[in-house]
């Protein structure tokens, strides 16, 4: 083609070597031919392009249209609702209204915001998700957590712009993280919530939840005075200063706080006691809040009914009626310069909440969600929510909870809630006129409390990884002492500091080798698992044979825990086994091989014991021995024939991994000159990091001919049947073969009697004998190479590539023995 040749062209006047090394050297193929060619099919592998990367990266027209189809999930089910789902989501959907609706009201007071903006954000969340949910548990709406950094937020915008109303900041917020949000979710990148682990979500909500609980006790108690709102550690000091201060609100919180939890507590109880009425009794406890709300806000009206503006405690006081705030969200460079700062904590908020309810309570449930979706869907409702005057919302761990209990059926039930929200918006601000705030205070503490980590879970953190535990802590105490968004950033940066820490210093092992047998209930199995005697009672070669026996590659320090009563052997003397532990990038290239070259240097000696003549040949590095002493007795020691590396825990390989690699192959190609070693890999599977391998020359020998002596390359392939014993041909040979011998032992048993019998006897053996021979008898199965003949160093597992070392390490020293000579060179 014209382009190839320009392509060859320009490349030769650049002085670009295209095919710089010959993997198919005519001596290999030579050597390859005594196995390969003439007893299985050959193999030549194929490297991996750039246009064949491309191709796969570009979506096709089919994958365009599956995308934006996957942007409407409700497509997939819609069609197939029925009445039996409609029951489930109404039931679900009107539980969750009657939960959202005063919670909604009381997280709004964390944002520093009216009631009424809580019950917008409510209603938008749930109304808009179902279009995009990839999860039928989810409730998007406002929550604690993202509440109270709103309100930090616009508390600060009150010192800072005085003149900016604050509901413009929060719904400016909610836009621009929502634009944000939803750009993820559409180039599907929702894995970034993956950088986020578990302990630092679980540290973020505990330090949060204190932050939380801690600032509404001054609420709860009637304590004023102070900022309730500083670092939790203050609001604790302030708040046990100001106890004499305590008013009458202390009646209606207190004993809310303990009603609410008191109901809990005896619904509990009775679920455990009457296991028959376990969905009554649900209901019961999962209104709760409702009804303290409730009474608590008769009491309230109880109380202030004849002079409601001189009430002895506090109360919310006028609530509009239906959306008073609806309009065009105000966004320009000064409201995002206000909140710029806490951009990124804010978008980490609504994710990691929203995406790590949403996983968890699909495992529970037995489906998938996708985490890309849900940011669509959550960039979707934050957009569009500010139009009605919502703030930021994301997803609801208690109410989730909640919702998937009650039984809900579809992600439709966020309709039912939607129409519960826009009821009470319009029916109910003459009730929510006469709510304590003490009493709402008490339903933010109780919520909260669900999402502190309780002391048994930070116990199976220790058990199960020890040094996140620190990290869980730390992510809590700075958020007690200093601000929800510090802790946040804390422990995520933290936790990306020791993954990356335990990436560099990530330990290789070096590998020997057992040989097991296979064991049920003390009795040994023979291949096909059968049990065998056991083998202490078997004396004979014919005794042993039906064992199952095999090699297994176990650290040779026992450091996987392995029995170290076992003794694991030398791979063979002068071959190494080595395997990498977590990938073998740049990161962590050098420590492996620094490992590697280590522990070979000080179990093995050079090849040429004279290789330094004069004192003054050894380099400053290697001094040797010191005068008058002698030198140290290597010859007992074995030279370094060849390293096998273990390559199934990496995937892929980049240019400061493969050249380290190649600097310690010609590093120990001098330390075992006039020799050179063998590199094997194993496990590789990734064709790119072959091709990587393959393009620094490794995957193939190179040979010399000194003094005109051929060497010959000996590999071992692994092969493989073709429609093999597990074929399915193979499978209905064998049944068509039992059929005809069944056939013609029933005629046998139909044989005429008499003298007649003993001519059809003899008939009868000769065909059964025949008839035998042919079923028995069965071609040699045909066989194929599964890896390329062209790259025989690269194996499909250890077993393979140990003994394609040890086969040409013996056949070395056999020509060296003869005189000959067969060394290898890197060109």
């Amino acid at each position: 083609m014209a382009a190839t040749k320009i392509g060859h062209g320009l490349a030769k006047g650049l002085g670009i070597k295209l095919v710089y090394r010959n993997e198919l050297d005519e001596e290999i193929q030579r050597g390859e031919s005594v196995f390969s060619i003439q007893t299985a099919d050959s193999y030549v592998e194929q490297e991996p392009t750039a246009a064949e990367w491309v191709h796969d990266t570009i979506p096709s027209g089919h994958d365009l249209l599956r995308y934006t189809r996957s942007l409407f999930p409700f497509l997939s089910w819609i069609g197939f609702y029925n009445l039996q789902w409609l029951i489930g989501d109404l039931v679900a959907g009107i539980t969750i209204g009657a939960v959202v609706v005063p919670q909604g009201m009381a997280y709004a007071t964390l944002a520093d915001l009216p009631v009424q903006y809580g019950l917008y954000s409510s209603f938008m969340g749930v109304l808009v998700y179902w279009f995009f949910a990839t999860s039928k548990d989810i409730t998007i709406g406002p929550v604690a957590v993202m509440s109270t950094l709103v309100g930090q937020i616009l508390l600060k915008a009150k010192v800072s712009h005085p003149d900016v109303p604050s509901a413009e900041i929060a719904t400016a917020l909610a836009v621009i993280a929502g634009c944000i949000i939803i750009f993820i979710g559409l180039i599907r990148c929702g894995w970034i919530v993956d950088l986020i682990p578990l302990v630092s979500i679980s540290a973020f909500m505990t330090g949060s939840a204190l932050n939380i609980a801690v600032g509404q006790v001054p609420t709860l108690m009637g304590i004023s005075g102070f900022d309730t709102r500083a670092a939790t550690y203050l609001v604790v000091i302030h708040t046990l200063q100001g106890l004499p201060r305590t008013t009458r609100d202390a009646a209606m919180g207190l004993t809310a706080l303990f009603l609410l939890y008191l109901i809990r507590s005896v619904c509990k109880y009775a679920a455990k006691k009457f296991p028959k009425h376990q969905k009554l009794i649900f209901f019961l406890a999962t209104l709760r809040t409702v009804f303290v709300i409730l009474l608590y806000t008769l009491v309230s009206w109880l109380v202030n009914r004849h002079h409601p503006k001189h009430s002895p405690f506090k109360i919310l006081g006028s609530v509009p009626r239906g959306f008073k705030a609806a309009k065009v969200p105000t966004i320009n460079k000064d409201i995002i310069k206000i909140f710029a700062p806490d951009l990124p904590a804010t978008v980490i908020v609504l994710l990691i909440e929203h995406i790590a309810i949403s996983k968890s309570f699909g495992r529970v449930n037995n489906y998938i969600i996708n985490p890309s979706q849900e940011m669509v869907a959550i960039g979707i409702t934050n957009i569009l929510g500010p139009f009605l005057g919502a703030y930021p919302a994301t997803g609801s761990f208690s109410r989730t909870a909640i919702k998937s209990k009650a039984g809900v059926r579809t992600p439709f039930a966020g309709v039912i809630t939607a129409i519960v929200v826009l009821l009470a918006i319009y029916a109910l601000p003459a009730v929510f006129y006469y709510i304590p705030s003490a009493s709402l205070s008490a339903v933010i503490i109780h919520a909260v409390g669900d999402l502190i980590t309780p002391p048994n879970t930070v116990y199976q953190f220790w058990r199960v990884s020890p040094l996140e535990v620190p990290i869980f802590f730390a992510g809590v105490i700075v958020t007690v002492f200093s601000t929800i968004e510090n802790g946040i950033y804390t422990t995520i940066c933290v936790s990306f500091a020791v993954l990356v820490f335990r990436i560099i210093k990530a330990k290789g092992r070096f590998l020997g080798k057992v040989k097991v047998h296979s064991s049920t209930d003390g009795v040994l199995l023979s291949e096909s698992n059968k049990h065998v005697p056991d083998i202490g009672t078997l004396s004979t070669t014919a005794d042993t044979k039906d064992v199952h026996v095999r090699s297994v590659f176990l650290p040779i320090d026992h450091g996987d825990g392995s029995n170290p009563e076992v003794e694991v052997s030398a791979p063979y003397p002068g071959i190494f086994i080595y395997r990498f532990a977590e990938g073998f990038n740049y990161p962590n290239a050098n420590h492996y091989l620094d490992h590697l070259t280590n522990v070979i240097f000080a179990t093995t000696r050079r090849t040429d014991l004279d290789h330094y003549a004069k004192p003054g040949d050894r380099p400053w590095n290697d001094p040797g021995t010191k005068r008058g002493k002698e030198p140290h007795d290597l010859s007992s020691r074995p030279t370094l024939k060849a390293i096998i590396l273990d390559f199934s825990s990496v995937n892929n390989v980049d240019i400061t991994s493969v050249q380290q690699l190649i600097d310690v192959r010609n590093q120990l190609d001098r330390y075992t000159s006039p020799s050179v070693v063998d590199w094997h890999f194993s496990s590789i599977n990734n064709r790119w990091t072959k091709r990587a391998l393959v393009a620094a020359g490794f995957g193939y020998p190179s040979i010399i001919h000194p003094e005109g002596a051929i060497s010959r390359w000996k590999p071992i392939f692994s092969v493989a049947e073709l429609g093999g014993s597990d074929s399915a041909a193979a499978a209905a040979e064998s049944a068509a073969n039992e059929k005809e011998l069944q056939d013609h032992r029933a005629r046998e048993r139909q044989r005429p009697s008499g003298t007649d019998a003993i001519t059809a006897d003899s008939e009868s053996a000769s065909g059964s004998d025949d008839l035998k021979s042919n079923v028995r008898v069965r071609a040699p199965p045909r066989t194929a190479v599964v890896t390329g003949i062209n790259r025989p160093l690269f194996h499909i597992d250890l077993t393979s590539a140990l003994q394609s070392a040890i086969a040409n390490v013996q056949e070395l020293e056999e020509l060296e023995q003869r005189g000959g000579s067969g060394v290898g060179e890197i060109p």
